[in-house]
């Protein structure tokens, strides 16, 4: 049965970061992920999360200048110093915060400079945190156009490349059917590396059960291969977060046990 995480950078955005902890539990969500959070104290987050009962999914590796178009630089030739004192940040973090996974960005960068960069400084990275599941994701380029990985199949590879244990695939729904589809059959294909789950509605990113995605079969699949991981829900809300939640009441609630009757 899925546990899903709300991702506190996209849902309740009516409140203060800091109060979206105490939101998400009484929304019925046992755990929660969010991009980065670097503007707050790790020890107030942590509180945070302690005083809502949730556990924290995930959260990304410091970005760069999100503002100034980066995202990530984690395959940006000449940046290696850079991205070594980032990841430091980032665990330092994770010292404290304590996620099931860590997302580390590679940036917009193409080429094979670009590859042999993200290979070598993830498997740093691997080697630097042995007892963190690290997680790299694919991007669809039209939200996303230029960025270093835009298939399931280019993130295998580097995986591969990598040859570390606690590297893993973070498989996102919304992008993979944008790029690729086929989305049943992937998550079997790919089922013995992926480390975490998002979810959107496609094509326009709102609540997961919008659009073209089966929402109840693709947790059945997820099942189906023995994925045990968290579901973030990286979605924008049409409207109010709690407005929009009836998607995830027949779970919260236990009448679904897999999904299928959606």
């Amino acid at each position: 049965m899925p546990r899903f995480a709300a991702n506190l950078t996209m849902l309740f955005t009516e409140r203060a970061f800091v109060d979206r902890f105490g939101a998400a539990a009484a929304a019925g969500f046992e755990g929660v992920e969010f991009l980065f959070p670097y503007a707050e104290a790790a020890g107030i987050l942590r509180e945070r999360l302690d005083a809502a009962g949730l556990a924290l999914a995930l959260f990304n590796a410091p970005p760069g200048d999100w503002a100034a178009g980066e995202r990530g630089f984690a395959a940006l030739p000449g940046e290696e110093a850079r991205f070594e004192r980032s990841f430091a940040q980032a665990l330092d973090y994770a010292r404290v915060l304590r996620p099931g996974r860590l997302h580390v960005m590679a940036g917009i960068a193409t080429g094979p400079a670009a590859r042999a960069t993200f290979v070598a400084n993830l498997r740093r990275a691997a080697a630097a945190a042995p007892d963190m599941v690290l997680t790299i994701e694919p991007l669809n380029a039209r939200d996303m156009p230029g960025y270093h990985l835009a298939s399931s199949d280019e993130a295998l590879r580097v995986i591969e490349a990598v040859g570390a244990e606690n590297l893993k695939l973070q498989f996102d729904l919304y992008h993979t059917q944008i790029s690729e589809g086929d989305l049943t059959r992937r998550i079997e294909a790919l089922a013995p590396v992926i480390g975490h789950v998002q979810i959107a509605g496609v094509p326009d990113r709102e609540e997961p059960d919008r659009g073209e995605l089966a929402l109840g079969h693709l947790m059945d699949v997820l099942d189906s291969v023995g994925y045990e991981g968290w579901v973030g829900c990286e979605y924008r809300p049409a409207g109010r977060t709690e407005d929009g939640l009836g998607w995830l009441a027949p779970w919260r609630r236990g009448e679904i046990v897999g999904g299928g009757d959606e």
